[in-house]
């Protein structure tokens, strides 16, 4: 009789524990017990879970997962575009992480049939940042701190609207490699970072999340601004300095910003937010002289 008794309350426990969440994909992903092994499928993945308390669970990542500093001695599992599912399968995850984008749906749907959960994420807006942070701490089992660390993001966030709400518009150019000319669209969260500071991205309308376009389609757009990052560029920004007519050459509006901060939509990109928030508001000044 007593065993028995033990068993409802064992089992009526994990069931009141038992939590739902949507992914991005709009897939629900149910959980029985707070995840304690997660694998992480994409840098920014990584960051998003460490913000929600939960940097000693993941037992596996992927390449270019180097921050917080804990981050790198997380076993490697592969890249973000190719995962070893025989490691994968050692490291007996209950909970994988991945990005929409870059991770191989393929690979995915394997994952998902060795009966794993899998929690695909692609934060579209800066608001989406905290909120996967939320979930993931939903998830983990991990919510005083993940909510603490998205109440700090949404506070963040709101002081930056405030800021800069109603700033004249700023078209501009983001520059993510040089060779080949790489760009982000209105797909990527980018953009909306962007609009936040006031900025128009002209290739905003491309469909490909990140295109190749050519100098000359930049030339005949003729950006106010160009942000570049800091990562696999050979010139940078430089490249437009040659072109003394452009807007953006013309009025000294070629910056550079840490891709790592802007590039992955991850808690750090509120603050890279900012950054760029800045380097717009040097560009408006400009115009002005």
């Amino acid at each position: 009789m007593k065993a028995m008794v033990l068993l409802v309350a064992l089992l009526a426990a994990q069931s009141a524990w038992a939590v739902t969440v949507r992914d991005d994909a709009g897939n629900a992903v149910t959980l029985n017990q707070p995840a304690m092994r997660v694998i992480s499928m994409s840098p920014h993945v990584t960051e998003l879970l460490f913000a929600a308390g939960g940097g000693d669970r993941i037992v596996g990542t992927v390449s270019y997962s180097d921050y917080p500093e804990a981050a790198k001695s997380i076993p490697r599992i592969g890249s973000n575009r190719e995962i070893d599912l025989e490691r994968v399968i050692a490291m007996k995850p209950d909970l994988v992480v991945a990005w929409m984008h870059n991770n191989s749906e393929r690979q995915i749907e394997m994952v998902r049939r060795l009966g794993v959960p899998v929690f695909l994420s692609d934060p579209q807006t800066l608001e989406s940042i905290p909120e996967k942070v939320g979930r993931l701490g939903q998830l983990m089992g991990t919510e005083l701190v993940a909510n603490a660390a998205a109440a700090e993001l949404r506070r963040q966030l709101a002081g930056l609207r405030s800021r800069y709400a109603g700033r004249p518009t700023v078209r501009t150019f983001y520059q993510v490699w040089d060779k080949p000319l790489y760009t982000l669209s209105g797909r990527h969260i980018i953009t909306d970072a962007l609009r936040l500071c006031g900025g128009e991205n002209i290739f905003a309308k491309l469909t490909v999340t990140a295109p190749i376009v050519s100098v000359e389609s930049v030339l005949q757009a003729d950006p106010e601004a160009i942000i570049g990052t800091a990562e696999k560029n050979y010139g940078g920004v430089a490249l437009w300095k040659p072109y003394a007519t452009l807007t953006a050459t013309r009025n000294d509006n070629l910056f550079t910003v840490d891709g790592d901060l802007l590039n992955r939509a991850g808690p750090r990109m509120i603050a890279g937010t900012a950054i760029l928030c800045e380097k717009l508001e040097l560009a408006r000044r400009h115009r002005v002289k």
